[in-house]
């Protein structure tokens, strides 16, 4: 991150870009369009208005659809977002069909699910790696659909996983097993999935992330399989419209310490492993000090952000239950939500002074 000086003089820049060059340039808009000088004034406040309308407006209703009779396929749903959001979306009404890839194993999360005893709770095993248990999975769902001949009303790909190291420390295996995992699973289940989806006119949702909308130290692995979702999605929402079938995206910012995916000590390990792994040149050249540091920001971001997974959750019922469903939805942090805006709308330079 740039020192406080660099983000200081920033701060001034844009504060005097704002304050002395936006009215200059709408005065001389007006004048161009012939507008009494009066206009810069209104142009100003109207600006101001449309950023308060982006940023603080409460999402206005777009419809809510009947769930009865609807089926639901959510992968990852041992822990985190996918086992809240199974049990969520049984508790409104409808038929969840959860992927679990510790099923077999008497995963905990598997078993919490299948103790609500409900013929609308239905727990798969599923590992989104494998060929054979995603046409396993999808058989059985098309085999228990209440009415078949309605298909499949919604999938969410949620399962993930993640992995912290920067890129001369991170070993080709990681960066597979992440892409094979995220991206590769949304893939694999999304293909085999959609038949049904397209007998419904129904729903995609894809886990992504703020990672999907830009890069960070110590993150490639995650970045990488994460703008390939996102780079999926957008293809598969073009291919989909004629069919009826919406297609979104839901970018989480931070919320390791609700989810569990990545513990402060899960990381310290973690980073005990990449160093000792690491060629003896990388050691030397990086040093111990310089790998320390980005090791405790690694352990800052697991033991921070968001503590509650209720956002995610919203927005993702929002995505299935919605007439008129968002694209993309961000839940995020305040400060995570404006660093995305800038590092993705500002020029690189400016972005990368900003923040590295």
């Amino acid at each position: 991150m740039a020192p406080p000086s660099a983000l200081l003089a920033l701060s001034v820049s844009i504060t005097a870009l704002l304050g002395f060059g936006l009215p200059a340039l709408l005065g001389a808009a007006t004048t161009l369009l012939g507008l009494p000088e009066t206009s810069v004034t209104e142009c100003i406040v109207a600006l101001y208005l449309l950023l308060v309308l982006c940023v603080a407006t409460p999402r206005l209703p777009r419809g809510v659809l009947e769930v009865t009779g609807r089926g639901v396929l959510v992968t990852g749903c041992d822990s985190g977002f996918g086992h809240a959001l199974a049990l969520h979306l049984h508790q409104l009404g409808f038929t969840v069909f959860a992927g679990c890839l510790l099923k077999d194993q008497g995963g905990a999360g598997a078993k919490k699910l299948e103790d609500c005893r409900s013929s609308r709770m239905k727990v798969l095993q599923l590992d989104v790696c494998s060929d054979q248990q995603v046409v396993n999975a999808v058989d059985f769902i098309r085999d228990h659909l209440g009415e078949a001949q309605r298909g499949l009303w919604a999938l969410v790909n949620n399962a993930g996983v993640s992995a912290l190291g920067e890129v001369e420390f991170t070993s080709m295996d990681t960066y597979k097993h992440v892409s094979e995992v995220n991206l590769w699973g949304t893939v694999r289940v999304t293909k085999a999935a959609l038949p049904l989806i397209r007998r419904a006119k129904g729903r995609v949702v894809n886990m992504a992330s703020s990672d999907a909308r830009m890069g960070d130290v110590m993150r490639s692995p995650d970045c990488v399989s994460k703008y390939g979702v996102e780079a999926f999605s957008d293809c598969l929402r073009y291919e989909m419209k004629p069919w009826g079938v919406k297609v979104s995206l839901v970018e989480p910012g931070n919320f390791a310490a609700a989810t569990g995916l990545l513990t402060r000590h899960a990381a310290a390990n973690a980073a005990d492993k990449l160093w000792a792994e690491a060629p003896a040149g990388v050691r030397e050249d990086y040093g111990r000090a310089h790998f320390e540091r980005r090791a405790a920001l690694v352990r800052s971001f697991c033991s921070g952000g968001q503590k509650d997974v209720g956002p995610v959750v919203r927005d993702v019922v929002d995505a299935i239950r919605s007439k008129r469903p968002y694209t993309r939805y961000t839940p995020m942090e305040p400060h995570c939500w404006m660093r995305m805006q800038l590092m993705t709308h500002l020029p690189a330079a400016l972005s990368d002074l900003l923040y590295f």
